[in-house]
């Protein structure tokens, strides 16, 4: 086995994240589940509340691309994978991603539809509620995998979102192929409980075909996985059937199950929560950034803490401080 050239891959959806303040109110007449994410399924509805959003900001964003930007912030080499269309909009994330040292050469996707945009409506208390439409990341196939690339990562790292679609979920299974026949590790981030009541016999066959090295969840998507409520059978349940669980669990910290043994953190402390975008990804970043460097699970969990903290004390889904400095004076 040749030693990698990157420390993870990532295969994610490629959308630029709009993101803008809303009240309760707002979210309320539109429709929204607080703190969810919905689909919207065509560019005209997205238009529609495109054109109802506040002053907002724009930046590249996917659940898989916000968690390899984060590796990359913290001295990471990174690559992804991603569909976007010859547009605006693709232009945008394909110069954001690659600012930040990430390999990425997507061939875009010529004709509709369009570079897929995620409108982030924050309110008040720092929840997020996404609106997705997922245009052209639904279409990325096989045939646009780098082969080499996926070779040279130590982890090939892998979104539920982009489960749904068929050309890339037939993509990801390639390339779970090549990542597992080059020795390297695979894993694995359920997205959303929704994701899992759409395609949990499709995750739980992944798991129990040991096509999964590291597998991540929150409390509620793993509650569906399991499909158990009562926390420690869920654990129980799926540690047995991974090398490695990740369960982040909000303010209370997050556990990893490895080989039986247990480890938790507490989570970081901070003035205040502005906004969750992102919480997640950046748990991961954390957590991968480590695993690819030999540090322990329980440092690993650390540094996944210390990342979803920083993320959630400002607007946004990437970094606005130097990650690099803030692990040396957290760790030492």
């Amino acid at each position: 086995m040749t030693t990698p050239r990157y420390d993870v891959v990532a295969i994610g959806n490629a959308i630029v994240d709009v993101l803008a303040q809303a009240d309760d109110q707002f979210i309320v007449d539109e429709g929204m589940a607080k703190g969810s994410m919905q689909l919207v399924f065509s560019p005209e509805e997205a238009d529609a509340l495109y054109a109802k959003m506040g002053p907002g900001r724009e930046v590249s964003g996917g659940s898989a691309a916000n968690t390899i930007a984060g590796i990359a912030a913290l001295g990471g080499q990174c690559g992804f994978i991603g569909q976007v269309a010859q547009d605006e909009l693709g232009e945008i994330f394909a110069h954001d991603i690659r600012s930040v040292g990430i390999h990425f050469d997507t061939p875009a996707r010529e004709g509709a539809p369009t570079t897929a945009r995620c409108l982030i409506f924050v309110t008040p208390d720092g929840q997020r509620t996404m609106n997705t439409f997922l245009g052209a990341s639904q279409f990325l196939p096989p045939e646009a995998l780098d082969p080499k690339l996926i070779e040279d990562g130590a982890i090939l790292y892998l979104e539920g979102y982009l489960w749904d679609p068929e050309e890339p979920r037939a993509a990801m299974r390639k390339a779970i192929e090549i990542a597992r026949e080059a020795g390297r590790r695979v894993a694995f981030t359920l997205s959303d409980v929704f994701c899992i009541s759409r395609h949990g016999d499709d995750f739980r066959k992944l798991i129990a075909d040991g096509q999964v090295d590291i597998l991540f969840a929150n409390e509620n998507e793993l509650y569906a996985l399991a499909e158990s409520e009562d926390f420690e059978a869920a654990v129980a349940k799926i540690a047995a059937q991974v090398p490695l669980l990740v369960v982040t669990r909000s303010e209370k910290g997050a556990i990893a199950i490895k080989d039986g043994e247990r480890a938790q953190v507490a989570a970081e402390p901070i003035e205040a929560v502005v906004d969750t975008t992102g919480a997640g990804d950046l748990f991961a970043a954390g957590f991968l950034h480590g695993q690819a460097h030999g540090h322990s699970v329980e440092d690993s969990l650390r540094m996944g803490a210390i990342c979803a903290a920083e993320i959630i004390s400002h607007y946004g889904a990437r970094p606005e401080v130097d990650l690099k400095k803030l692990m040396a004076e957290k760790l030492g």
